[in-house]
């Protein structure tokens, strides 16, 4: 059996949950998802509790089981508490503002880059090198970040560039020239 598989998903207060077959649509405070999972998993809903169930050992429905009752419980989590991701902009003359809903990076390109969340997903700039991207969609918000972060990744010889804050860059020493200063 599945460790993860086999753990019931509590569902909260305010948060509702919908099953129709394969088709699940949960409810909240911060919005609404629907996903759409295999036909051989079995979810059920008893008492504000959502577990899921495989039919048989087969590989592919093992590989299934962990995946669905994991992608049901973050779109549990999303509608009522959301998910964050920071980043951080280290450099010289590096910086990030908002424009409207736009996020604005100067990351030592000859222009302005200018990108558009999505839908459902929000950006803060508490500071011009500190970047925090806000949602309920868990996807949409990794993604987005990582598109951000994709714009100027770290580098590891100065470390300059857009890195998540939690991320640990790997330097490496320079050239071991002539004697140099």
């Amino acid at each position: 059996m599945s460790r993860i598989g086999r753990l019931p998903i509590t569902v909260p207060a305010g948060v509702d949950v919908t099953i129709d077959g394969s088709n699940v649509t949960v409810k909240g405070a911060k919005g609404t998802l629907t996903g759409t999972f295999n036909s051989n998993m079995a979810i059920t809903l008893d008492g504000g509790v959502v577990t899921v169930t495989r039919p048989n050992d087969q590989k592919e429905n093992r590989a299934l089981h962990g995946l669905t009752r994991t992608l049901i419980a973050n779109m549990i989590e999303g509608v009522s508490n959301g998910f964050k991701k920071e980043l951080e902009i280290v450099g010289i003359g590096y910086r990030c503002a908002l424009q409207g809903k736009d996020l604005v990076l100067n990351v030592g390109y000859s222009h302005q880059v200018t990108m558009t969340p999505p839908e459902g997903v929000t950006i803060e700039v508490p500071a011009p090198n500190k970047i925090i991207v806000n949602g309920y969609d868990k996807q949409k918000v990794g993604q987005f970040a990582a598109e951000v972060r994709g714009v100027r990744p770290p580098e590891p010889y100065k470390g300059k560039g857009i890195k998540y804050v939690d991320e640990v860059v790997r330097r490496k020493e320079g050239k071991a020239g002539k004697g140099g200063k």
